[in-house]
């Protein structure tokens, strides 16, 4: 019951991409060292107006988004000729070594994560540095019974928290409500990242 919709997705051609990505954050990184502080600690985050200044890989980031969050979201007053647009707010992230996020939620409909550089993470279980979806029943975070576990449909134990171990290229979305973190990352590099989220509007 009451199932949790949880899109992946592999962008191609991301080597590119991502270089272009990369040199464009960290230049607006020196631009604005202090940036914006929300859920990060010890990480960097930019404002939200990424589509203005991330060029042509953050509207063809943009475009991929909108594309895949539409495959998912049904109208049902007109399911072949969907009535709906979207807003996009987009942001990136550095985190250096012992960079996390807190967790929170979004004010929209589809938040999204895409990976432009993990850090090591995906070859290095060790380095930490997983987007953490938390279980959106909270009470199951805390039963008097923590060390007994429900089990699941496919006999295993029900978990409280599923975690995503970032790559690059890769794009996580989920619903905005969904609480999430960003484990601590143990990395010597740089994790850099793009969040967005999506906003229903009506279609023009």
């Amino acid at each position: 019951m009451f199932g949790t919709p949880l899109i992946t997705f592999q962008m191609p051609d991301h080597d590119q991409l991502n270089a272009a990505f990369r040199s464009r954050i960290l230049e607006k990184q020196a631009q604005d060292p202090a940036g914006v502080q929300h859920s990060n600690v010890n990480g960097w985050h930019s404002d939200a107006d990424m589509l203005d200044w991330g060029g042509a890989p953050a509207q063809r980031l943009g475009q991929t988004l909108c594309d895949l969050c539409t495959n998912f979201t049904l109208d049902p007053g007109s399911p072949a000729k969907p009535r709906f647009g979207w807003h996009l707010r987009m942001w990136a992230n550095v985190s250096g070594p012992g960079a996390a996020n807190q967790t929170h939620a979004h004010p929209a409909f589809w938040s999204a994560a895409y990976y432009v550089d993990d850090g090591g993470c995906a070859d290095d279980p060790a380095k930490g540095g997983e987007l953490c979806l938390v279980d959106p029943r909270y009470p199951m975070t805390a039963m008097a019974a923590p060390d007994i576990f429900m089990r699941g449909a496919d006999g295993r134990p029900k978990q409280v928290e599923q975690l995503v171990r970032p790559k690059p290229g890769l794009i996580v979305i989920f619903p905005s409500w969904l609480q999430h973190a960003v484990r601590p990352y143990k990395g010597d590099a740089l994790r850099i990242s793009i969040a967005t989220n999506l906003t229903v509007v009506p279609k023009v």
